[in-house]
């Protein structure tokens, strides 16, 4: 399945805009503030019911406008039929309300989304996950896990809101008679759920670590588990209570990504990548996000990459462009010489939208 065209009526800058992606490699050009990051936006709110920038959705509908809507074509490529997608977002009375449409049905959220591609994207913020702390990859894991797997969503749910439970109590009742008892259940449940967290993040690491090549570029993982048990409760206690908050559990978990290189010492990209080599470390993740979606699903998901070339060397450019033939992708440039480094058999096999 394919994305065809797209539409926007007061979405971001556009007024009203519409625009074909071809079922290759889509490359949109413009100048800063032009839109190219909204028609991105776009299609990744159509195919996923929310924005990836800002938290608060009012934001996603032009300035001073009450009412927005995307609406989209997606074309089963054996089949060739059309599926008609639109999701309309209001601000009313009682705040904004946002409606999913599939065929023109009305559709809750997890019935829209049920059947639809899966997106995958790539942007300059998300440089982040590499160079910033620890929570933040942790953060990165749970959402694209939570994503995929209704059962690990709940579970860090349910492990958060006891995180919180038992935090408090640490902060409020150190001196209470009955701490043991009060802490016995928030430590159970943590256990319960965290343990789950910990067995899927294993899975998804052990996945990662079985395929380490992109082109002629190796990276691996370590996964470090902060292993959680009610001896392990026990034993840090005393130093909880101290600090007032809860040091044992996946909450604390830590992963450190690697390049690896036959003739040196592995490298630590957190610490001592270089610009080019921690974006390359990134598409390693998001690569293995596209196939481990497409084994999931048996379904080829949607490539987004934003302004990500600016930052990477000539070769590295290359070996992207290399990469992401085998799946529909939509990039976003200032640079149009990137288009002399494609290499597909013709001129069909792209298309370019300048804003």
């Amino acid at each position: 399945m394919i994305l065809k065209s797209i539409s926007f009526h007061n979405f971001r800058n556009f007024t009203d805009k519409s625009f074909l992606i071809n079922p290759h490699l889509t490359a949109i050009f413009g100048d800063n503030a032009k839109g190219k990051t909204n028609l991105l936006e776009g299609i990744y709110f159509i195919l996923k019911g929310e924005g990836f920038r800002e938290s608060r959705e009012e934001q996603l509908i032009k300035f001073i406008e009450k009412n927005s809507y995307v609406d989209a074509k997606l074309q089963d490529k054996k089949t060739e039929d059309i599926s008609n997608l639109r999701i309309d977002l209001t601000i009313g009375d009682l705040g904004l309300t946002k409606t999913c449409f599939l065929e023109k049905t009305k559709k809750g959220r997890h019935l829209y989304l049920k059947n639809l591609i899966s997106v995958v994207l790539f942007s300059p913020e998300q440089i982040e996950i590499i160079d910033r702390t620890m929570s933040i990859r942790r953060e990165y894991f749970d959402k694209f896990l939570s994503s995929i797997n209704s059962e690990y969503k709940k579970c860090l749910a349910n492990y958060n809101q006891a995180l919180r439970k038992r935090n408090k109590i640490l902060e409020t009742g150190f001196n209470s008679f009955n701490l043991d008892v009060e802490l016995d259940y928030w430590n159970r449940l943590l256990i319960d759920n965290g343990t789950h967290l910990i067995n899927k993040r294993r899975e998804y690491i052990a996945y990662l670590n079985s395929n380490k090549v992109i082109d002629s570029k190796e990276f691996s993982i370590e996964y470090i588990e902060n292993k959680i048990s009610l001896e392990r409760f026990t034993k840090s206690l005393q130093k909880e209570i101290l600090i007032k908050r809860t040091l044992i559990g996946p909450h604390r978990d830590e992963y450190n990504i690697f390049m690896i290189d036959k003739e040196l010492p592995k490298k630590n990209i957190h610490s001592y990548g270089s610009r080019s080599e921690q974006r390359l470390g990134l598409f390693w993740l998001k690569i293995n996000e596209l196939k481990y979606l497409e084994n999931l699903f048996r379904k080829k998901p949607i490539l987004l990459l934003d302004d990500i070339f600016s930052e990477l060397d000539h070769n590295n450019q290359k070996l992207i462009f290399n990469l992401i033939g085998n799946y529909q992708t939509v990039i976003t440039s200032t640079e149009k010489e990137l288009m002399k480094l494609i290499n597909f058999p013709d001129d069909t096999f792209y298309d370019t939208i300048n804003l």
